[in-house]
């Protein structure tokens, strides 16, 4: 038996190995277009920063080493052109010499990934993207020419772009970040997406939004907002797409978000065919509809997971995709999991939404640092729905607490009854996920309604009065224009001065706003908490 898969990396290594490890007696073949055929394409950005000092560290698997320790017979520099899937096989170009052969499988594997969009039209500056080990060459060629500080224009403020541009600033360069959108890193929400851009501007990163590249002369660009740029080198990084030429070309069914289509064990529609990896649609957990997530994770268990029913070993079906998903950026580290408010509304779908703004470890132990967190709900079912964090220490282990309590069906409010490690330097004894399970809990049963930071301007049309219960200091230091000031610990003995009919507190990320609102709804009050407080309005109100 005779298997070819086309394409590398991740999702076609993964195949090619665990193939292997299954079947001893079976022929594998990798065609693989590039020069390289294993490496860490994750870890692109960082050797352009210097992060990862070594190229080789990049390389995690020749030809060579494939070939002693698992048998392979792997071809760098050869792309499949074409596939006959009525006679089985493929008709393979040798990039080098420019022949052509045909070759027969029994069963082939696409793992054609995806392939940068169209870039900007900046034909007389050098333009990059960042998706293969060549692209780091060309970048490093033309950094190491141009001297100290040079100026580099980023284009798309997706993850890539963001990783380029730290690791251009690492590098020294002066760094101008052209988006279309209106805001940095378009999965976040607007609230969340706030901090981001701070933590760039704060870097002495140019950040133009809602602009594009419309055209270039040397040693410089235009952007469709009129102004002009200097740069050395521009860094394409506006997205990707399926790459889908070959199964179009064979026939093979392709799915409403662009990807390849695929079963639930990573067949095609065409028998013996297979497709895994970045260029596949996957099903999201939310709603069991196509997506597409282009995650290395993902890419190596659909990998392995198409090995094992060529294998005939009858897996499980594919487990639905979160999403779940880490950035860090200058210091500062944003994480998701399933889907944005944004999502929800478009699609008409009911949610709840918590915003918390706790601290990474115990805040009296030396260290501790803020994180956004903010939590989306079914408020029929209790389901968690997705996630959002931004901060520093410590987002990556709760936003990973709550990608598992997804995957296993845990409700928003259980969230609080996780026994979770505690100590001061790593946790509080009340964890950030626990304060969010408990607020969840709060909105959920009614014991505090909550306003959101976007709805604010409309209720107080509406003649609600915002009662601001923080401390005078606080107020001073800035304040929502128009609000009371009424300190918690003084509203017992200041209640006269509160205004008849409806009323919305807050404080600076809604715990005391909790407190304030409790002891003004026992007391008959119409009163209802600006969810997250002074923080999160501060932050929705500058990015909207």
């Amino acid at each position: 038996m005779r298997t070819i898969i086309i394409g590398g990396v991740a999702a076609g290594m993964s195949t090619a190995t665990r193939l292997r490890r299954l079947d001893e007696a079976r022929q594998i073949t990798v065609s693989e277009r590039g020069t390289h055929v294993s490496f860490a394409n994750c870890g692109l950005p960082y050797h352009v920063g210097g992060v990862i000092p070594e190229r080789s560290s990049l390389l995690l698997q020749s030809p060579e080493s494939l070939a002693s320790r698992f048998a392979l017979d792997v071809c760098v520099r050869h792309e499949v052109v074409s596939i006959d899937p009525t006679a089985r096989t493929v008709t393979v170009r040798d990039l080098t010499t420019g022949a052509e052969r045909i070759e027969a499988y029994d069963e082939l594997v696409l793992a054609t990934g995806a392939t940068a969009s169209p870039g900007p039209s900046a034909e007389h500056v050098p333009t990059h993207t960042l998706r293969s080990v060549e692209d780091v060459d060309r970048i490093l060629a033309v950094l190491e020419q141009a001297g100290p500080e040079p100026r580099v224009v980023v284009v798309g403020a997706g993850f890539v772009g963001l990783e380029a541009v730290e690791n251009l600033r690492a590098r020294g360069a002066q760094v101008t970040l052209v988006s279309r959108g209106r805001q940095v890193l378009s999965p976040l929400d607007p609230e969340m997406a706030a901090p981001v851009l701070r933590t760039l501007r704060r870097a002495g990163v140019d950040v133009r939004l809602g602009a594009t590249v419309t055209g270039a002369e040397p040693g410089r660009v235009h952007l469709s907002d009129g102004r002009s740029i200097d740069t050395v080198l521009v860094v394409e990084a506006s997205g990707v797409r399926p790459d889908r030429s070959l199964a179009d070309a064979a026939g093979i069914a392709v799915g409403p978000t662009g990807g390849i289509a695929v079963d639930g064990r990573h067949r095609t529609s065409q028998p013996h065919v297979w497709a895994v990896g970045d260029g596949v649609e996957k099903l999201d957990q939310l709603d069991g509809a196509p997506t597409l997530v282009t995650m290395a994770g993902l890419a190596n268990r659909h990998g392995r997971a198409a090995a094992d029913d060529i294998a005939g070993t009858e897996p499980e079906d594919a487990v639905p995709a979160l999403g779940t998903a880490i950035l860090g950026l200058l210091g500062t580290t944003l994480a998701l999991v399933g889907w944005s408010e944004r999502r929800l509304v478009a699609a008409g779908r009911p949610h709840r939404v918590v915003h918390t703004h706790p601290a990474s470890h115990a805040a009296y132990y030396p260290g501790a640092e803020s994180m956004a967190m903010k939590l989306l709900v079914d408020p029929a079912t209790d389901r968690i729905l997705g996630a959002q964090i931004v901060g520093g220490e410590g987002v990556d282990k709760r936003i990973d607490v709550i990608a598992v309590a997804m995957a296993a069906g845990l409700t928003a409010t259980a969230l609080s009854q996780l026994e979770l490690a505690y100590a001061p330097q790593y946790g509080s004894a009340k964890d950030p996920v626990n304060m969010l399970g408990y607020v969840a809990e709060n909105t959920a049963t009614g014991a505090t309604r909550t306003v959101q930071w976007h709805e604010l301007a409309a209720a107080r049309d509406d003649g609600v009065v915002l009662v601001d219960v923080r401390s005078p200091a606080e107020h001073a230091a800035g304040a929502i224009p128009g609000s009371v000031n009424l300190p918690l610990d003084e509203l017992r003995l200041r209640l006269g001065e509160l205004p008849d009919g409806p009323v919305v507190v807050h404080c600076q990320v809604g715990q005391r706003g909790h407190t304030a609102a409790r002891l003004l709804t026992q007391l008959g009050y119409d009163v209802r908490n600006l969810d997250g407080g002074y923080a999160t309005w501060t932050a929705g109100t500058a990015a909207a």
